[in-house]
């Protein structure tokens, strides 16, 4: 199969012909030896990046931090936290990255700061006759309680009584976590400000954590319950998901930020940015929609594929939606993030096939409309640790034990050798800041690098082909009739360059006869066991394989 582009795809921007790493630098790599993962860890990292094939890496926050939402709770944006280096570190990273053709894109956390942000502590502390709004403040309700229903993601109220202030201050996380004001104009300047400061020092774009969170209603209306509880961004037993969140997100005026934001990245030419939108799946696509519109984002994602949904019947709703007639977007895809567990276990329902589906959700992911993002570990098929409670550090999962466990499992530290002292993460004597299950040591980076088999080896070569191949950066995705458990669709507009994808996605043999061009087409990529069904033409997949085939032409 030829791997010329067309015209039109030669003029793709960057962003819908790569594949994004998600770098959580806390567990990536500890250089420092302190446990912690840090920025020169990341730099040490970057050959085996690029040997991915990724197009740019994506760090969760690193900015000046107490580190109670590790990281997620900023004191400074235009500051290196020390326990992940310094600004010199930082510029090194930069430097090293775009010597090999990597671009970067940084979290930036603007919806909320940490409470001992200079802001809060003046907001809080000053007098009442001199009172600053650029934190949401509200006066009790009637009966001295908070001014409305709103709860926090993280448990209880998204209100606390501040009494230097004698006012509530919102938080929709955790209570050190207070939510700033983005219909004060000076909210917003300083937002862009911040965006600006990076973008001078080279950084290629931003992950824009919780997007829609930016703005409130004014009027603080109290949210009505929904009519389906939300069972993407949240456990089952957190009462946030009966709320129907009209008032506390998700208000109008997020898009005219985004225009803000859209003109400044238009100064940096090449400079991306990506949103994540915590909504229920009906109002983030609607979301999506007005957040792409052009001078906005580029790209945005939303949780349906961060959920424990995984059947054929899932992914063909999936499609149709995001590739249909009424204004589809090119959205970021991700199965696997910092927030959720590991796909490998989460994704598996049987708990018996981690391998498999980790080896068809790779291929999904790399093959769906939309621009890929990989999380560090996914492209070895980690599972899910199991942290002992006297271990957790997530407050999250301290607050709602034992039935979610919370996200530590996903981020322990990434491994890089079956054989050395912490699998390779850090050379220190001491614990590592979440433990490393021994699981993880025998898929490390240098054990999978010596298997021609192995996740790593596949995950490389369909990054390659996500990459080279015009087929994947079309916007056309045909779904093909097939049973029930196998999901088949066409990539690419173009015959002499599309390709097919078929899947059994379920835990039983299915059958499935290519359209007749397709049966004999040479094979790109497999996994598992394909092999002629008794059907002529037609092929016998075990239970979850999968097989790639290139245009018969």
């Amino acid at each position: 199969m030829t791997t010329d582009r067309p015209a039109d795809d030669a003029d793709a921007p960057w962003w819908r012909r790569g594949v994004l790493y998600q770098i959580y630098p806390r567990s990536f790599a500890d250089v420092s030896g302190d446990g912690v993962g840090d920025l020169a860890g990341i730099t040490s990292r970057l050959d085996y990046i690029a040997s991915l094939g990724v197009t740019a890496i994506w760090i969760s926050p690193f900015f000046k931090s107490p580190m109670k939402d590790f990281g997620y709770d900023v004191e400074d944006h235009r500051a290196v936290d020390p326990l992940f280096g310094t600004d010199e570190d930082f510029a090194q990273l930069i430097a090293a990255a775009h010597e090999r053709g990597l671009r970067v894109l940084i979290d930036l956390v603007l919806s909320h700061t940490s409470d001992v942000h200079p802001w809060f502590r003046e907001e809080r502390e000053g007098a009442l006759d001199e009172r600053i709004d650029r934190y949401v403040w509200a006066d009790p309700s009637e009966d001295g309680g908070p001014p409305n229903n709103w709860l926090s993601i993280f448990g209880g109220p998204a209100w606390t009584y501040e009494p230097q202030r004698q006012q509530y201050f919102l938080h929709n996380f955790l209570q050190s976590q207070p939510d700033l004001n983005f219909h004060n104009p000076e909210v917003r300047d300083e937002a862009l400000g911040v965006a600006r400061w990076w973008l001078e020092r080279g950084v290629d774009g931003f992950r824009l954590d919780t997007v829609n969170f930016y703005f409130h209603d004014r009027a603080l209306r109290d949210n009505p319950r929904a009519r389906e509880r939300d069972d993407q961004v949240v456990s089952l037993d957190n009462p946030y998901g009966l709320q129907d969140h009209q008032h506390d997100k998700n208000q109008p005026e997020v898009c005219d930020f985004l225009a803000d934001l859209g003109a400044l990245l238009a100064e940096f030419p090449g400079t991306i940015a990506l949103g994540e939108i915590g909504a229920v799946r009906e109002r983030a696509l609607t979301l999506m929609r007005q957040y792409q519109q052009p001078g906005r984002l580029q790209l945005s994602y939303a949780f349906d594929l961060l959920s424990n949904r995984f059947s054929a019947g899932h992914f063909r709703a999936f499609i149709a939606e995001n590739s249909g007639d009424q204004s589809p977007v090119w959205r970021c895809l991700a199965f696997s993030n910092h927030d959720v567990r590991r796909a490998a276990t989460r994704l598996d329902a049987s708990g018996t096939n981690p391998e498999a589906i980790a080896s068809i959700a790779m291929a999904l992911l790399l093959t769906l409309r939309g621009t890929p993002c990989v999380y560090q570990g996914e492209e070895l098929g980690l599972t899910e640790a199991e942290v002992p409670y006297d271990r957790l550090v997530d407050p999250y999962g301290i607050a709602f034990w034992p039935e979610f466990k919370g996200r530590d499992g996903c981020r322990t530290p990434m491994p890089w050798s079956s054989e050395a002292a912490h699998a390779g993460f850090s050379s220190t004597d001491g614990d590592p800041w979440l433990p490393i299950p021994d699981a993880h040591r025998a898929q490390a980076v240098h054990a999978q690098e010596g298997r021609r088999e192995s996740l790593l080896h596949l995950s490389r070569a369909l990054i390659k082909s996500r990459t080279n191949e015009p087929a994947f950066h079309s916007d056309r995705i045909e779904v093909l009739e097939s049973d029930e458990n196998v999901l088949a669709y066409l990539r690419g507009s173009d015959v002499a360059t599309a390709v097919l994808c078929v899947f059994n996605l379920s835990p039983e043999r299915s059958e499935y006869t290519p359209p007749e061009p397709w049966r004999f087409a040479e094979t790109l990529h497999q996994g598992g066991e394909v092999t002629p069904a008794t059907t002529h033409g037609g092929w016998s997949l075990s239970p979850w394989s999968w097989r790639i085939v290139t245009s018969p032409s």
